[in-house]
């Protein structure tokens, strides 16, 4: 198996743009069920840090206190590497915004994000997440209640979608997250309306570009590793921030095409962390075949029929048997 993780606390890499500590361009997102560290950290193990330049946990709502300390070490893990990963927070209290991002900075997190893009309903309701997007002005506002929080100690990231149900407003968004303090923008680049649909505009990321000064992290419908370099030359964004691509392939970020082993041997290694964690096996099958869902990595699922026996076994310990099998290589 190919890793190159550090344990305990290892020296930070050097940063590509001052004031971010990201250590290379490309940036895991933050998914919510997805970026725990019992993913998050397989990933980070299998890159270096110049090629993986940073990641995020699911977002932490912010409800009706700051987030406590213990909460953000649970989504933070217990691992370190060199590649930085930072909190992503979501609510609408700018006292507890503010109260949780002095918290993460006395955590001596890297990097501190807050997340103006969750389409859930959840998320809409606490008027956080992409409702927010319907008053740039409530953007603002809560990034510069995160900046007085951290107090100069951790940089501040927003991460926006290109608008509520219309992208007009795509430049006095990323103006307003500017505003109040925000160190980089990520944007995704549809709105909250066209949720993941498969058609993207690119173009809104450029927008985000040319209204601001700070760094742009773009976000979207990067499947493939060379989309990454694509995105940068086509919009002028810093960053490319994936998501779903990391699913669909994990070493997106290094371009490593894997052999059939490595693949699974990744998703052999994911059940058993979940399994640790106290997730009943039938569970942390459920879990591999989320992934399984996007999975290209290694050839391992071949076409759709090949795909629909992995998401189809019903079988919990022939599932598993199967995957140590095909693994056996790569674990030796």
């Amino acid at each position: 198996m190919n890793t190159v993780a550090t344990e305990g606390a290892p020296a930070p890499a050097a940063p590509v743009v001052e004031g971010l500590p990201f250590t290379s361009p490309w940036l895991l997102a933050p998914m919510e069920g997805v970026t725990a560290p019992s993913f998050r950290d397989i990933v980070l193990a299998r890159h270096a840090p110049t090629d993986l330049g940073g990641a995020f946990t699911e977002f932490v709502r912010v409800i009706d206190r700051p987030v406590a300390k213990r909460e953000m070490h649970k989504h933070l893990g217990t691992r370190r590497f060199q590649i930085p990963v930072g909190i992503q927070l979501m609510g609408s209290d700018l006292e507890c915004v503010t109260g949780s991002a002095a918290h993460a900075a006395e955590l001596g997190v890297p990097v501190l994000d807050l997340n103006f893009g969750c389409p859930a309903r959840g998320a809409l309701k606490g008027c956080a997440g992409a409702a927010a997007l319907k008053e740039p002005s409530g953007v603002e506002a809560a990034v510069r209640a995160a900046v007085k929080g951290v107090d100069g100690r951790t940089p501040v990231t927003a991460k926006i979608r290109a608008g509520f149900d219309h992208d007009r407003d795509v430049e006095v968004l990323a103006r307003a997250a500017e505003a109040g303090g925000a160190a980089m923008l990520t944007i995704h680049c549809r709105t909250r309306r066209e949720g993941y649909q498969e058609e993207v505009f690119w173009s809104r990321i450029a927008r985000a570009v040319n209204a601001v000064r700070i760094p742009v992290a773009g976000n979207g419908s990067a499947w493939l590793h060379s989309d990454l370099e694509r995105m940068r030359r086509e919009t002028g964004c810093a960053f490319v921030m994936v998501g779903r691509g990391a699913l669909r392939d994990p070493w997106i970020f290094s371009g490593r095409e894997v052999p059939v082993a490595e693949a699974a041997a990744f998703l052999h290694e994911y059940a058993q962390v979940l399994e640790s964690l106290g997730a009943p096996r039938r569970a942390a099958v459920g879990r591999v075949k989320q992934l399984l869902q996007y999975w290209e990595a290694g050839g391992l699922v071949g076409d759709h029929e090949g795909r629909e026996r992995w998401l189809r076994d019903s079988d919990t310990e022939g599932f598993l048997a199967r995957l140590e099998s095909l693994a056996a290589p790569a674990l030796s």
